[in-house]
């Protein structure tokens, strides 16, 4: 009998379970809400919450701690540079869980686990606005590439030129 046994083994060994612990956590800090099941978001909301805690606290330990358990500079660096500051005047209650209903599939309960100032709106500007940038980028080194194309010829046509 499993009486006072905490925690969820979602059907994974120790070390399957912790990986998929960091990596929703680290997702979560870095896209502000992640759509998974309703037993996944429960078993990692306290986990993700802690993060949090040590991205306000925002010191030297914090951060080794951090980066213990999400083992990933970029999202270490994400938490306590943006994430943590955010946080910072929020006594805890950093995340929610909102249900959507079955999955078509499987018909698993599922949820997006949302922090609470995540803004759908806005992280839909951020991504048009960095899809506008790459494609200028694109444009621009096209038309570099162009420019170069035309110049080559020139040059080598060009009358009286040794190299």
């Amino acid at each position: 009998m499993r009486h006072h046994r905490s925690g969820r083994k979602l059907g994974r060994d120790a070390s399957h379970r912790k990986a998929l612990y960091s990596n929703l956590a680290g997702s979560l800090i870095v896209h502000g809400r992640i759509k998974t099941t309703v037993t996944k978001a429960k078993a990692v909301r306290p986990i993700a919450e802690q993060m949090i805690t040590l991205g306000r606290r925002g010191d030297l330990h914090a951060r080794r701690q951090a980066m213990a358990y999400l083992r990933s500079q970029q999202v270490v660096h994400q938490l306590f540079a943006d994430v943590g500051p955010r946080f910072k005047d929020r006594p805890g209650g950093y995340s929610r869980i909102v249900r959507l209903g079955p999955r078509q599939g499987d018909a698993a309960e599922m949820a997006y686990l949302e922090l609470v100032d995540f803004s759908a709106e806005e992280q839909a500007e951020e991504k048009a606005e960095r899809r506008r940038l790459r494609l200028r980028r694109r444009q621009e080194a096209e038309e570099r590439a162009e420019a170069e194309a035309t110049v080559a010829p020139a040059e080598a046509s060009a009358p009286g030129v040794t190299s």
